[in-house]
C-alpha cells in the first residue's frame, strides 16, 4: 500500500509518499508560497528522492495547482517514483483541530470536511488551510482515491475533565467550546509508543512525559496508553515559552497592557504568538541555535531566555510526574528536544529527585536525527532522546481506516 502524506498551510504543502510495505519514504517535499508572486528565482519547489534534493521555482496561484505540481512531480516528472498516480492508495491529511468530535483519525465525508469548517473558529490560521488540501486533493484525483484526517488534538482527548475545563463561567465550554484541546498530538503518540518500544515494555503499562519542543513546543502526560494532561491549551499559545509565543500569562496582565497600548484583541494577540517568548526575552532570535550562540559570548537576555525556558519545561515535567504519581520515561524530541544539548541537560538538572542523572558525554554528542538514551536501563526514571515521525504516524493512521474498507 502507497500512502501520500499531506500537510497544508496557508500557503504551503508539504508531501511525502510513503511505502507502507516496509514504511519507506519514496519522495517527500514541499511546496511553497502558493498563491504568492515568485520573484527573483526563488526555488519554491523542494524534491527529495534517493537521498538526493532538487528545487526549482514555479508560480502557483492556488492549492489545487500545487497539489496538481504534485502529482506531477510523483508521476510524471524527471524524479518521479511512480508510473501512474493510480498506484496511490490513499491520502492522509493532517488537521489541527477535531474539537471534541473527533477523538480518532477518521475517513473523510462530505459530513467530516463539513465539521472541519465548522471547527475553524477554534484553529483559524490551521483549520482553513488544512481543509484546502483536502478540496485541492478532491479537485485533482476526485473521490475515488480515499483520504483520511489525522488530528493534532485526538491523542488529548482522552484527558478528563479535571484537566481539561477552565475555571470559567460553564457556559462558554456549552457555547463556544472554550477548554484545552492540546495540540502536537500525533508527534506525542509517535514517541510515547516509540519509547515503550525502546524500554521493551507494554505501551499500556507505562507513565511517559513526552516533551515536544521546538518553535511551538508542549508536553503531555501519558499514563498507561491515554494523555491526562497536556501543556498547549484551548490555542497553541498557553503551556510554556517558546520561540514567539508567551505561553502562560497571568490574563490581568493581558488586559492591563492593552489598557496601557490602546491594542485591540488583534493586535495583543499578535504580540502574545508573534512577538513573545524566547524571542522577546533574548533580544536575539526565536533560533535555538543564535540564543546558544548568544548565550556562548555571554549575552545575558540570552541566557535569562534559557534559563527561564528550562525552569517552566521542568516545572510542568515536576508537575505532570505528581498528577502521575510517579513517570517510568521522560522524552525529549521535536527541532530543539532532538538538537538542544544544554537545554536538555539545564532541564535534567531540575530532576535531581526522580533519581535522573543523564550521561552528559551521550548528551553533547547526539545529532539530529539520532536515537539516544541518556540514562541507564536499570534507573528508575529512563531518559531518551527520539526523532518524532509525524508523517509517519498519519500514515500509519491512514493505513488502519482504509485497510477496514
Amino acid at each position: 500500500m502507497k500512502i501520500l502524506v499531506i500537510n497544508c498551510g496557508s500557503s504551503s504543502l508539504k508531501y511525502q509518499l510513503m511505502d507502507m510495505a516496509d514504511e519507506s519514504v519514496l519522495c517527500k517535499g514541499a511546496i511553497e508560497r502558493i498563491g504568492l508572486k515568485i520573484e527573483g528565482g526563488e526555488e519554491n519547489v523542494i524534491v527529495k528522492v534517493g537521498g538526493e534534493k532538487f528545487t526549482y521555482d514555479k508560480e502557483l496561484p492556488t492549492h489545487t495547482d500545487a497539489f496538481n505540481e504534485v502529482k506531477y512531480i510523483l508521476s510524471e516528472g524527471e524524479h518521479k517514483v511512480v508510473d501512474s498516480f493510480s498506484e496511490i492508495d490513499a491520502i492522509g491529511h493532517r488537521v489541527v483541530q477535531g474539537g471534541d468530535k473527533y477523538k480518532s483519525s477518521v475517513l473523510v465525508t462530505d459530513d467530516v470536511a463539513n465539521d472541519i469548517k465548522e471547527l475553524s473558529p477554534l484553529a483559524p490560521l490551521h483549520n482553513p488551510a488544512n481543509l484546502q488540501g483536502y478540496e485541492a486533493c478532491v479537485n485533482v484525483v476526485g473521490k475515488d482515491v480515499p483520504q483520511v484526517f489525522v488530528f493534532d488534538t485526538a491523542f488529548h482527548s482522552t484527558m478528563p475533565p479535571k484537566a481539561y475545563m477552565y475555571a470559567i463561567p460553564y457556559e462558554y465550554y456549552e457555547k463556544y467550546g472554550v477548554r484545552k484541546y492540546g495540540f502536537h498530538g500525533t508527534s506525542h503518540k509517535f514517541v510515547s509508543h516509540r519509547v515503550a518500544d525502546k524500554m521493551g515494555k507494554d505501551f499500556n503499562d507505562l507513565k511517559i512525559i513526552t516533551c515536544h519542543l521546538g518553535n511551538g513546543s508542549s508536553i503531555a502526560a501519558v499514563e498507561k496508553g491515554k494523555v491526562i494532561d497536556t501543556s498547549m491549551g484551548f490555542t497553541p499559545l498557553d503551556g510554556f515559552m517558546m520561540g514567539t509565543r508567551s505561553g502562560a500569562v497571568d490574563p490581568s496582565a493581558v488586559t492591563f497592557i492593552m489598557k496601557k497600548e490602546n491594542l485591540t484583541p488583534d493586535e495583543m494577540d499578535t504580540i502574545l504568538n508573534k512577538k513573545s517568548g524566547v524571542n522577546a526575552v533574548s533580544g536575539v532570535s526565536s533560533d535555538d541555535r543564535d540564543i546558544c550562540a548568544a548565550q556562548a559570548q555571554g549575552n545575558d537576555r540570552a541566557i535569562l531566555a534559557h534559563e527561564m525556558q528550562a525552569y517552566e519545561i521542568a516545572k510542568f515535567i515536576g508537575s505532570y510526574v505528581a498528577a502521575m504519581n510517579g513517570v517510568d520515561a521522560i522524552v525529549f524530541t521535536g527541532g530543539i528536544g532532538e538538537n538542544g544539548c544544554w537545554l536538555r541537560s539545564k532541564i535534567c538538572s531540575y530532576l535531581g529527585f526522580l533519581g535522573v542523572n543523564i550521561d552528559e558525554d551521550i548528551n553533547n554528542k547526539t545529532v539530529k536525527g539520532a536515537e539516544a538514551e541518556l540514562t541507564n536501563e536499570n534507573d528508575r526514571v529512563r531518559v531518551f532522546i527520539l526523532a518524532t515521525d509525524e508523517e509517519l504516524m498519519i500514515a500509519q493512521d491512514t493505513k488502519e481506516i482504509v485497510s477496514k474498507l
